[in-house]
């Protein structure tokens, strides 16, 4: 009897979950995510407006479904763009690009946490703020090298600065999975992870 109930109360019924617990994956139209990190997810509005103006087609959809008076949808799950999107081989030069680079660790000690960056060649020497110049680093190894050389500090980043192409902060985004992959957008992303036998 008791596990009659809790068989019942276990299930949910589709309509019960939220639209706004219904995200939709984005996937370019090539069929690769238009972003790793931070995953393309669009909210479900906007995913049904792109539906409508017949933007993207949909390649999933939730069991979600969304009604009007005339008539009712399923939610999309994963949708592809119509028109492939030109992403560019260059990111853009920002903070969140720069830790995506660094794996968000600190280059001198490896430390995840009080993450800023630094000017391997301090500013006040000439040092200019590019990709090549500039490092991840945790507040309290920026404070210790404060504005000298490395080779004045002994501080010496283990990976020497870069300019990433897109290509490889996108490697980079993919070990990065989010707390959250809906079933049906695992056929889509290819994470880091260690394959089961």
């Amino acid at each position: 009897m008791l596990d009659g109930i809790a068989a019942r109360e276990s299930w949910v019924s589709p309509q019960a979950v939220s639209p706004e617990a219904c995200p939709a994956l984005v996937l370019n139209a090539d069929f690769q995510p238009l972003s790793y990190f931070p995953l393309s997810l669009w909210h479900w509005q906007d995913a049904l407006k792109a539906v409508f103006l017949g933007r993207v087609m949909v390649v999933s959809e939730y069991e979600r479904i969304v009604r009007s008076p005339s008539f009712a949808m399923r939610l999309p799950s994963v949708i592809a763009l119509k028109e492939y999107v030109e992403q560019g081989r260059w990111p853009a030069f920002t903070r969140f690009n720069l830790f995506l680079r660094d794996r968000f660790r600190c280059q001198y000690c490896g430390a995840h946490e009080d993450l800023t960056f630094d000017h391997v060649v301090p500013r006040a020497l000439g040092g200019r703020t590019t990709w090549t110049n500039v490092t991840t680093a945790c507040a309290p190894c920026n404070l210790r090298k404060g504005g000298r050389t490395p080779q004045a500090a002994g501080m010496f980043p283990r990976i020497k600065p870069y300019r990433p192409t897109r290509r490889e902060l996108q490697d980079a985004g993919r070990a990065f999975p989010p707390n959250y992959l809906h079933e049906s957008w695992r056929d889509y992303l290819y994470w880091d992870t260690e394959l089961e036998p």
